[in-house]
């Protein structure tokens, strides 16, 4: 986040223990995923406000970069942003991303998890997606819910929290 980036969390953020909620939403290819599929697996969920922005694609990469580790660590990774499908297709496309980005167009999805608040970019005051991850275990619970985290580096910080 750099200096002229605020933000500021609506309530609802999710809490370690609490049931993460199921979702089905469009992936890349306009195919419905379901959180659900992934039940008996452990699956970070991060939100990221626009495919192919800097700080967006420094997430993603480095989640694409860690994502065999992450795996064989027993962990699935799903990115959720507001873009339209064929918008995720042309980022997963142009940054060899290797795993699901989802379309949450009405943002329901972020509302939901926390993810959505009011945030000050170039001293303005805007509502919209806060960068945030949540890690969900194999029976749906939240292990850890992280809001308003800096792309660079994150993805260390996540593993270093899990104990990976």
């Amino acid at each position: 986040m750099t200096a002229t980036n605020q933000i500021t969390a609506l309530p609802g953020r999710l809490q370690p223990g609490a049931t993460a909620p199921d979702f089905t939403l469009s992936d890349a290819s306009g195919q419905d995923f379901s959180l659900s599929s992934h039940r008996g697996r452990n699956v970070i969920v991060y939100f990221y406000p626009k495919a192919a922005t800097p700080g967006c694609t420094t997430e993603a990469c480095d989640f694409r970069d860690s994502l065999a580790s992450l795996q064989g660590s027993g962990y699935d990774v799903i990115g959720i942003s507001p873009d339209a499908p064929a918008a995720l297709a042309e980022f997963t496309g142009d940054f060899g991303l290797n795993f699901p980005l989802l379309s949450d167009q009405d943002n329901a999805v972020a509302m939901a998890y926390g993810a959505w608040g009011e945030k000050v970019i170039n001293g303005e005051i805007v509502e919209g997606v806060l960068r945030s991850t949540v890690v969900i275990d194999a029976d749906g619970a939240v292990v850890l819910a992280r809001y308003q985290v800096d792309a660079q580096g994150h993805v260390a910080a996540v593993r270093q929290e899990l104990g990976l």
